[in-house]
């Protein structure tokens, strides 16, 4: 007997594929809920899985959005050079291509277009800084008194360092270090008092109620006679 197997889902990447050649094969651009109509229609997608390929497709830089009006629309920048009309030729080359080897070219071109704008506010920075510190040279000429006293700063600035060192080496003697061990020790010195005292009222408390030997709860708990003794 032929036993009907169900038929296997879209994997992840087949339907990233897919719903790229949605905006691929019809050049224009679309709301959400439209490809979460197109999807099942078109390309055999669920329709509640559109929104998170949808996403994965954006993170990857191979669908952009485009703030139209009120709405927001969806659209690749395959779509949006064939609208601009902006390198056709090679974008028709590229239709030779394989989807997936497309798919490549434009997030290379996005990390690339991306790299030549962080170039280029990096660049902007460099010059913006650049002309600052000539301005402030220009207030502060180098003059004989000036030199002394960068070099008498620079001196300083040493001295300053090599004390930091000799303090670092004697941290544990640093006085503010010192009171706090001070205070630490007091605290616990309290503490140890207050608990001591708490033994002393339970144990007086049992061997009441008990009428057990002293030095006999002393034994079996093993504490010393000097327990007591701090000072």
């Amino acid at each position: 007997m032929h036993v009907l197997q169900a038929p296997r889902g879209l994997s992840l990447d087949e339907k990233r594929t897919k719903l790229l050649e949605i905006f691929h094969e019809s050049k224009d651009f679309y709301q959400l809920k439209e490809l979460e109509k197109l999807g099942p229609k078109l390309k055999g997608i669920v329709s509640q899985s559109v929104k998170e390929v949808l996403q994965s497709l954006v993170d990857d830089g191979l669908v952009q959005g485009d703030k139209i009006g009120a709405s927001n629309c969806m659209l690749s920048p395959f779509t949006r050079y064939m609208r601009n009309n902006l390198y056709a030729k090679l974008i028709s080359s590229l239709l030779e291509l394989p989807l997936t080897a497309r798919d490549y070219c434009w997030i290379v071109q996005n990390r690339l277009d991306s790299a030549k704008e962080t170039r280029i506010s990096h660049e902007a920075q460099r010059d913006e800084l650049t002309a600052t510190i000539e301005h402030e040279r220009t207030l502060r000429p180098l003059t004989e008194s000036r030199a002394a006293a960068l070099e008498q700063l620079s001196s300083t600035k040493q001295q300053l360092a090599a004390l930091q060192e000799e303090i670092d080496a004697y941290g544990a003697c640093d006085p503010v270090k010192v009171e706090e061990k001070k205070r630490a020790v007091t605290l616990a010195h309290e503490a140890a008092v207050r608990w001591t005292d708490n033994y002393s009222i339970l144990l007086s408390h049992f061997t009441r109620q008990t009428g057990m030997d002293a030095q006999d709860i002393r034994r079996y708990l093993e504490i010393g006679d000097d327990y007591e003794d701090i000072f």
